[in-house]
């Protein structure tokens, strides 16, 4: 039985979506500056990595960094609901831009709409 990882092109899929999504974030003036990193580089990789895991592809995440811990992570940033709202802005940007089914599509989107609702640390 085949994972969504590979049903959808795996790694080469996940980079692309990642790419097109921090092409947003990094102009995008409400997310860049959660991001101190001065290259963003570092960070798509490791969203990579997380997305490439979650989704049935290797490994490579938890054995770098162990757990996601994802709400850890994110905690000395104030995720707002507006925050939230660009975030899957970009990500949506980043979907359309892969050739996905409509069910592999929905199932992508299904995920991270909750994700990024579960990140929301502050009110606005």
């Amino acid at each position: 039985m085949s994972t969504f990882y590979e049903e959808i092109g795996g790694e080469a899929t996940i980079r692309a979506v990642v790419h097109h999504f921090y092409a947003g974030v990094a102009t995008d003036p409400l997310l860049r500056p959660m991001y101190p990193e001065e290259d963003l580089g570092p960070a798509e990789e490791r969203f990579v990595l997380f997305l490439m895991q979650y989704w049935g592809g290797p490994t490579t995440y938890s054995d770098e960094r162990g757990h996601p811990r994802l709400r850890m992570r994110h905690a000395p940033f104030a995720v707002t609901p507006a925050a939230a709202g660009r975030w899957l802005h970009h990500f949506r940007a980043g979907l359309d831009a892969v050739d996905l089914t409509p069910e592999q599509d929905a199932q992508f989107w299904d995920y991270v709409t909750h994700a990024a609702q579960f990140m929301v640390n502050s009110p606005e």
